[in-house]
């Protein structure tokens, strides 16, 4: 059960939420700023039951077992509103007015002022990276936010709410929900990391070296779109399984939300997956540089690797040097591939 787990894991955050649940002080609009993209939609759930849990606790902790609880740990609740970024450009755009589309905001927020022909409990409304929204896309929440319609419910989850407007977060309470670390899960990581070892430690130099770490790079690299296909279909199967009971305009809009998950997947992954090659270079500088390994944000990424106990700091600090234009000309429409072979040329030369 998710609340459990949660509970143990934030229970002060827990805590001040059942208080309010009791007491009947939820806010109508709350932002979850933690670390991971697994915490957020896990947590995102847990909070969702402690608003509309029917059979809720004296305490005000959800039941966990009723109809509406299951639905919405599995994401099938029938008034669950979700919105992603989507696009080669990762935003969540505002949509047109009078004729949006699905995943934008402007046919978002047109959710929550329509009459609802089910029999569920309150309107449950989650934006996931809320800070992918544009000034224009939050400008035209505001007034969602600000007077909501009867019965709803939102949570806006980010990992930088600083990129957020501040009238957009003046109108929300703010869960922090960090453990001051990344958690790199994308397939095939502990590879990247033995590959990254090899160019950094072993390559100075040798072409051969380099074009063999570039090539895994590469390889890991062109993988992530089949793995985050692959990682939705196992999380959305039930939903998509239970979606058939419902009714046809429910069942589109879950698989339409479904490929909208798919792409939003791949770049989640692909961030994380430069993330971590940043991460790997700025860790080994700041061995070099004297720190100890153990108070790093992601000691684990050494673990089982032969690290020098002593690291050259110039020649440390250019390869994060070029670990950081990496990630610069990645921004742009540029070939990939020989992007990563041109990294992995210079860390070796230089």
């Amino acid at each position: 059960m998710l609340f459990k787990h949660y509970a143990k894991k934030f229970p002060i955050q827990v805590e001040c939420l059942l208080r309010a649940k009791v007491s009947g002080r939820l806010a109508h609009a709350y932002i979850l700023h933690g670390d991971t993209p697994d915490i957020r939609k896990d947590f995102a759930a847990v909070l969702s039951q402690i608003a509309i849990c029917p059979n809720h606790l004296s305490d005000g902790s959800p039941c966990g077992e009723c109809r509406i609880c299951r639905q919405l740990e599995q994401g099938a609740y029938a008034e669950l509103y979700t919105l992603m970024p989507v696009g080669k450009t990762w935003q969540i755009p505002v949509g047109d007015r009078k004729n949006p589309e699905p995943n934008t905001v402007r046919w978002f927020e047109e959710q929550f002022y329509l009459t609802s022909t089910l029999t569920a409990n309150k309107k449950i409304g989650i934006i996931f990276d809320a800070d992918r929204m544009n000034t224009e896309s939050q400008n035209a929440f505001l007034k969602t936010l600000e007077e909501p319609p009867a019965d709803c419910f939102f949570i806006l989850a980010t990992g930088n709410p600083s990129a957020m407007l501040p009238t957009t977060r003046s109108r929300c309470q703010t869960l922090l929900l960090l453990e001051n670390r990344c958690v790199f899960d994308f397939e095939n990581s502990g590879k990247l990391f033995e590959s990254l070892c090899k160019l950094q430690f072993q390559a100075a130099g040798n072409l051969i070296i380099a074009e063999q770490s570039a090539a895994e790079v590469i390889r890991i690299s062109d993988h992530l779109k089949d793995a985050a296909a692959n990682r939705i279909d196992a999380e959305w199967q039930a939903k998509l399984e239970q979606s058939k009971e419902l009714e046809p305009a429910v069942r589109k809009r879950i698989e339409k939300q479904f490929d909208a998950a798919v792409a939003g997947e791949y770049i989640k992954e692909r961030n994380y997956f430069i993330g971590a090659i940043h991460t790997w270079f700025a860790q080994t500088y700041q061995l070099s540089c004297g720190v100890q390994r153990s108070t790093l944000a992601n000691p684990e990424i050494f673990d089982n690797l032969d690290i020098p106990e002593t690291i050259n700091k110039d020649a440390a600090h250019r390869a994060l040097q070029e670990a950081e234009k990496l990630i610069y000309d990645l921004r742009f429409n540029v070939n990939e591939e020989l992007a990563f072979r041109s990294f992995c040329l210079n860390v070796a030369v230089k």
